[in-house]
C-alpha cells in the first residue's frame, strides 16, 4: 500500500487535531468566493439584513476572502454541539416564565470557540512548523461560515437557513480556522431538505419569506437581540415569551428528532438561564445585569434590550400579576426603551390597575416616544372596556 500524497496527509492530521481539540464536526474547502455570494448581496440590497450594517461593511471581504486574507490558501470548518435536551414541558411551572434560545443557556460560546480553534492553530504549527499562518473566527469575521461550512461538507444549508448534518441535526456553533497551508478539500454533502418545509410554516412572524431567504427584520432572533431600539409594534405581540433568540425553526426540523447532547458542560444551563422568571428580570440595575450574565451571550442585547423584551414577553402572556412591576418599571426605570415597552405590556393586561399605573406615568413622563406608547396603551384599555361592555 502506497504512502498517501502531501495534501491528503496534511489534511487527515489537521482534522484528527481538529477532533482532539473537542470539536464535533470538521471539513476543509479552499479560499475561494462563497458558493452563495450574489445571493447575500442580493439579501442585502433587498433590506433583508435590517440595522445589521456590519454585514455591509463587510460585504468586500466576506464575497472575496482572498482578498484580505491573500496569504490562506485553505479554510477549515468547524462545528461544535450545544444541544442540551431540555424543552418547555421541562422547565418550572412556577412564576411568569420567557425562553431563551438554548444556545445563551450555558457560557458564551464565542470565547469558548475561539479558544479551542487557537488551540487547534497551535498544534498544527507544532507539527508543521512555526511559519504557518492561522486566522481563526466565531462569528465576528467578515465570513460566510454557512457557506464554507456546506462547502467543506459540514453539512447542507437547510431551508431555514442553518446547517444540518444528515445525522446529527443543527444544534452547533460554526468555526473557520483560515491557513495558509495547502491542504485537501472535502466534498459538499447535498440538500437534504427536500419537500420539507415544516420549518417555513412554523415561524411565529414569518420570518421566513421563502426557502432558503430569512428576512431577519421578522426574526425573533434579530427582534430580540440585534435590534437595539423600540421592537415594531405589530411584531411585539408574534415575539410571544422570547426573550432573548428563538429555536423553533430547529425545533421542528426532522434532522434534530434524534439530536444528541453536547458533551460540553459549559453549554449546559446555568442557574435561572433555562425559562427564566420573567419578574424578577424586570428589575435588574445596570450592575446586577452584568453580574448576572458575566460570561454570557445574553450580554450581548445590553440590559435595555433585555429588558424591553421581557416586558414585551410579559404583555404577551396578559397575566394581571405582572402589573405591579411593569408600573414600577414604567415610573421608575432610568431607560425610556424600558418605560415605553412597559406601557405597551400594561396596555396588553389592561385592567383597573393598569390603568391606574399608566395615568401616573402620563403625569410625569417627558419623553415623547414614551408618552405616545402611554396615549396607545391607555387607548387599548379603553377599547377593552367597551368590548367587555358591548358582551354585557
Amino acid at each position: 500500500m502506497g504512502t498517501l500524497p502531501e495534501r491528503e496527509r496534511l489534511s487527515r492530521r489537521v482534522k484528527e487535531l481538529a477532533r482532539e481539540v473537542g470539536f464535533d464536526l470538521v471539513g476543509i474547502s479552499p479560499v475561494i468566493p462563497p458558493p452563495h455570494g450574489e445571493s447575500f448581496a442580493e439579501w442585502l440590497r433587498r433590506g433583508f439584513g435590517g440595522e445589521m450594517a456590519y454585514l455591509e461593511r463587510g460585504r468586500a471581504a466576506r464575497l472575496h476572502p482572498g482578498g484580505f486574507l491573500p496569504w490562506a490558501k485553505s479554510i477549515v470548518s468547524v462545528a461544535l454541539n450545544y444541544h442540551a435536551p431540555l424543552h418547555r414541558e421541562d422547565a418550572p411551572q412556577d412564576g411568569l416564565r420567557g425562553w431563551i434560545s438554548r444556545y445563551a443557556w450555558g457560557d458564551d460560546y464565542h470565547e469558548i470557540m475561539e479558544d479551542d480553534l487557537e488551540k487547534l492553530l497551535a498544534r498544527i504549527r507544532a507539527e508543521m512548523g512555526e511559519s504557518v499562518e492561522g486566522r481563526a473566527y466565531v462569528d465576528t469575521g467578515p465570513v460566510l461560515e454557512r457557506d464554507f461550512s456546506s462547502l467543506a461538507g459540514v453539512g447542507w444549508i437547510g431551508k431555514n437557513t442553518t446547517i444540518i448534518h444528515p445525522r446529527r441535526g443543527s444544534w452547533f456553533f460554526l468555526g473557520e480556522l483560515f491557513l495558509s497551508v495547502d491542504l485537501e478539500s472535502d466534498r459538499p454533502i447535498r440538500d437534504r431538505c427536500g419537500g420539507c418545509d415544516l420549518c417555513i410554516r412554523a415561524c411565529p412572524t414569518g420570518a421566513l419569506v421563502g426557502p432558503y431567504v430569512l428576512d431577519s427584520r421578522r426574526c425573533i432572533s434579530y427582534l430580540t437581540i440585534e435590534l437595539k431600539g423600540s421592537m415594531p409594534r405589530d411584531m411585539r405581540p408574534l415575539v410571544g415569551d422570547h426573550i432573548f433568540g428563538c429555536d423553533i425553526c430547529q425545533d421542528v426540523c426532522p434532522y434534530n428528532a434524534k439530536a444528541r447532547p453536547s458533551s460540553e458542560e459549559r453549554f449546559w444551563p446555568r442557574e435561572g438561564q433555562y425559562a427564566p422568571d420573567l419578574i424578577p428580570l424586570l428589575t435588574l440595575t445596570e450592575e446586577e445585569f452584568r453580574r448576572r450574565f458575566k460570561g454570557s451571550a445574553i450580554r450581548r442585547a445590553k440590559r435595555r434590550g433585555l429588558l424591553r423584551n421581557v416586558a414585551v414577553a410579559l404583555g404577551n402572556l396578559r397575566r394581571a400579576e405582572a402589573v405591579p412591576a411593569l408600573t414600577q418599571a414604567l415610573l421608575e426605570d432610568p431607560d425610556p426603551l424600558v418605560r415605553g415597552h412597559a406601557a405597551w405590556a400594561l396596555g396588553q393586561i389592561g385592567g383597573g390597575a393598569a390603568r391606574e399605573g399608566l395615568e401616573r406615568a402620563s403625569a410625569q413622563e417627558t419623553v415623547p416616544e414614551v408618552r405616545e406608547e402611554i396615549g396607545l396603551a391607555l387607548d387599548e384599555i379603553g377599547r377593552q372596556q367597551s368590548a367587555d361592555s358591548g358582551q354585557q
